[in-house]
């Protein structure tokens, strides 16, 4: 009887939660991860799976931020290193434990990787603030979004991946 009774509370609790998740607005959350130190917002819509760096076989007579191609469970990915692409640095990182490659989303039809430094987790907009006024006034490209500060004072990059995938910077890869 006490079996039943746990198993009808149990029933209650699931259908109010779920009643619950079905008002709730949905909130805005980022994979927040660091490039060159600069912190960089991926919509969670549009990355798709993280993984370890493997051996990435360079591609020739490419610019110097493709890192090369890898594969991926058994698919071949082009990867290229954020941080370059986006001047952050001028040479190639020296691969350390921390660095991955964050996939585009399969949704976008991109065989494409990031290679970033740190995953530093996600980030949520109800949690940061947007900069409405860009103080450097410098001119951004499509695919950057808008900036926002978190509680700590840093700053963070919002990156649309679908627009950067259609970018001419980033569909010109030969040198």
């Amino acid at each position: 009887m006490a079996n039943k009774q746990a198993l009808r509370d149990l029933q209650t609790r699931l259908a109010e939660r779920m009643q619950q998740v079905r008002t709730e607005t949905p909130g805005v959350s980022w994979l927040a991860v660091d490039c060159a130190g600069q912190g960089l917002l991926l919509s969670l819509k549009q990355a798709g799976e993280i993984s370890s760096v493997g051996p990435l076989l360079p591609v020739p007579h490419t610019q110097p931020w493709l890192a090369g191609v890898v594969n991926l469970r058994g698919g071949v990915f082009t990867v290229v290193d954020l941080a370059r692409f986006l001047g952050l640095r001028d040479s190639a990182p020296a691969l350390q434990g921390q660095a991955r490659l964050v996939a585009f989303n399969a949704a976008l039809g991109i065989n494409g990787a990031l290679l970033i430094d740190r995953l530093e987790g996600l980030r949520h907009a109800a949690d940061l603030l947007a900069d409405d006024e860009s103080t450097d006034n410098a001119p951004r490209p499509d695919f950057a979004l808008a900036r926002w500060r978190d509680a700590a004072g840093r700053w963070w990059q919002e990156i649309d991946l679908a627009a950067l995938a259609q970018s001419p910077q980033f569909l010109a890869i030969t040198a």
